[in-house]
């Protein structure tokens, strides 16, 4: 999930945590092989009217093969996934989703998980992945892992199995760990390396990998107009998206899953709490965990070949047969 400040857009932002592109001034960051490869393992990108709003969808892999569907962050987008997919891609359908209200999806009047979810099933029948030798599995960060929850709470019988990476899930329907609602006007900043600057994770965490922030970031923005009709850059996220969004039940999500759950957690997450932790574990004590050393909040960014080397060996032996 991702939140933008707003000062002045002169101020000169020195905290790395609250500015970690400031200092490049939109210079893109160099970029190891690995990363370089990934993305020109270009997706298939297309838009699938749900309900009336057109849906962001990103495709890799065939048709056929073993489905898996990637869901992002709070005020994220599907380009989260998009130097983590193709390492999947090779032998996996893969899909992952812009859910309404974010990245260049369209807007709704409400958002929930609920709705969210039977967003998602709609976009899973479109892209076939329901269609692979095997069920499909669902993976989902932060407020994604609460909408893959909802899925397999609803429809688990069509999955092999669910994880939820850094899930904020807690007994506490009002422990919010989102930003507040935003204004209902994003800003128009007059450059790209102005909007660059003011980009930052929420939570706020560091991040060593520069050009991970700056692909996410750069795929976070719009050419917009201000009101004047001047040229310049705004944020895909709906600004009314927290104001709009209802969170309620969440703390039930663990309790009648309908296929098995794995849970994967940032080593140094500020949103994995002892309360938090403590309630998952009771709340699903069977469930694998899988601890991403020195991660924080946002595994992928942070440690993005440890993120794939746990999600590949969690999904080698899990779900085990008649689990």
């Amino acid at each position: 999930m991702t939140r933008v400040p707003r000062p002045a857009e002169s101020r000169l932002v020195t905290d790395p945590l609250q500015s970690p592109l400031g200092h490049l001034k939109g210079e893109q960051p160099e970029a190891p092989a690995w990363f370089q490869w990934a993305l020109t393992e270009a997706p298939e990108r297309s838009r699938i009217e749900v309900d009336g709003v057109g849906v962001e969808v990103l495709t890799w892999g065939r048709r056929g093969d073993p489905g898996m569907l990637l869901l992002h962050g709070f005020a994220a987008h599907a380009d989260w996934w998009s130097f983590i997919a193709p390492y999947f891609a090779e032998d996996r359908r893969v899909v992952a989703i812009s859910m309404s209200g974010m990245g260049l999806s369209g807007w709704r009047d409400h958002y929930s998980p609920q709705m969210h979810s039977a967003e998602v099933m709609q976009i899973a029948e479109a892209t076939g992945i329901f269609e692979g030798p095997d069920k499909p599995i669902i993976v989902g960060h932060s407020y994604g892992s609460i909408v893959a929850l909802e899925t397999v709470n609803r429809h688990g019988e069509r999955f092999k199995g669910a994880v939820a990476v850094d899930s904020p899930i807690s007994d506490d329907d009002h422990d919010q760990p989102n930003p507040p609602a935003t204004p209902g006007v994003h800003r128009i900043y007059t450059s790209l390396p102005s909007a660059l600057a003011r980009f930052r994770f929420v939570p706020p965490q560091p991040c060593e990998n520069l050009f991970i922030i700056d692909h996410i970031a750069r795929m976070s923005l719009k050419p917009a107009r201000s009101k004047d009709g001047e040229a310049g850059w705004s944020w895909r996220f709906d600004p009314d998206l927290r104001k709009k969004m209802d969170f309620a039940h969440r703390g039930e999500l663990l309790a009648a899953p309908q296929c098995p759950i794995a849970l994967m957690i940032g080593a140094r997450s500020k949103l994995m709490t002892p309360e938090r932790l403590n309630f998952m574990h009771t709340g699903a004590p069977d469930a694998p965990w899988i601890e991403i050393p020195d991660a924080g909040h946002h595994l992928m960014a942070d440690q993005p070949l440890a993120f794939v080397a746990g999600l590949r060996g969690l999904l080698a032996g899990w779900p085990r047969p008649n689990t």
